[in-house]
């Protein structure tokens, strides 16, 4: 775009001299104004998802599926075991005390505030990491994270750590392989859910899987076509495990966009996620 501004510039200047020479001020007025007139607008770039408004509706769309409720912001207090094997799991994007993400929260919350009331619990949450164990944790970090989650301080962390660990890597990829905003935030949901390690299931091994039949964009392959492959290859990686089995948010949500071609992931949006309903308008 600049070079583009920057020879079209050159070219006026050049025609405002010879004109001038040849015609006259008058007659270079009408030239320039003709050639304004002919130039075709240039195409408005597509908005990512991580522009805020875009980032917004992502958030309500994951907390649709792992908390039935658009308030994402109300689930920093959220904590329960779901009995998934990866022990309690809490916050806004389901960090988990089995994976090592409730960890890495929980320590920069005691690096930016010493002594907060989650920090005895960092030597049990090193010992559970890799485990579905509690030892050390009950009976009262549930009712200490729910507290800790009332403290501005806790939730930038919380903010931080997802932002670091899944939606800026989901951005960054989805922008690199050529995808727009909804296969962006198809991307973000996997990564949240699968994680971006390199087991079968993982985010990095569904792309892989979608890479043997579909093309990215950015490899010169159609769009919806390649979205569907990682959609099939997203399923495939979620019925490999039962607490995951529930495929809607793919089936009834993100299917749902891709068929209409929003791309752009525009708003109106309508979509279910284990047959409840959602809206944003």
């Amino acid at each position: 775009m600049v070079h583009e501004d920057r020879d079209t510039a050159a070219l006026a200047r050049l025609s405002r001299r010879s004109l001038v020479a040849a015609l006259g001020a008058v007659a270079v007025g009408a030239v320039l104004g003709a050639q304004r007139a002919g130039a075709a607008p240039a195409p408005a770039a597509a908005t990512g998802l991580d522009d805020p408004a875009k980032k917004e509706i992502a958030m309500k769309l994951v907390s649709s599926a792992e908390n039935s409720s658009l308030d994402w912001k109300a689930q920093y207090k959220y904590i329960e075991d779901i009995g998934d094997g990866r022990g309690y799991t809490a916050g806004i994007i389901g960090f988990c005390s089995g994976t090592g993400d409730m960890l890495e929260v929980v320590q920069l919350y005691a690096d930016r505030e010493p002594g907060n009331v989650l920090a005895r619990y960092l030597p049990a949450l090193r010992k559970v990491n890799g485990s579905d164990s509690h030892a050390g944790l009950d009976p009262d970090f549930p009712a200490d994270w729910r507290k800790a989650a009332q403290d501005t301080v806790f939730q930038q962390c919380q903010n931080d750590e997802r932002d670091r660990v899944y939606f800026d890597p989901a951005v960054s990829r989805g922008k690199s392989d050529g995808l727009r905003a909804l296969g962006q935030f198809c991307y973000y949901d996997a990564i949240v859910m699968h994680g971006d390690g390199d087991d079968p299931t993982s985010f990095g091994s569904i792309r892989e899987r979608a890479l043997r039949s579909a093309r990215t964009p950015a490899q010169g392959g159609d769009e919806t076509a390649y979205l569907n492959a990682f959609l099939d290859a997203r399923v495939w990686a979620m019925k490999q495990e039962e607490a995951h089995s529930d495929t809607s948010r793919v089936d009834t949500e993100q299917r749902v966009f891709l068929r209409k071609g929003n791309l752009d992931l525009k708003t109106p949006l309508d979509w279910k996620v284990y047959g409840d309903s959602y809206h944003i308008g």
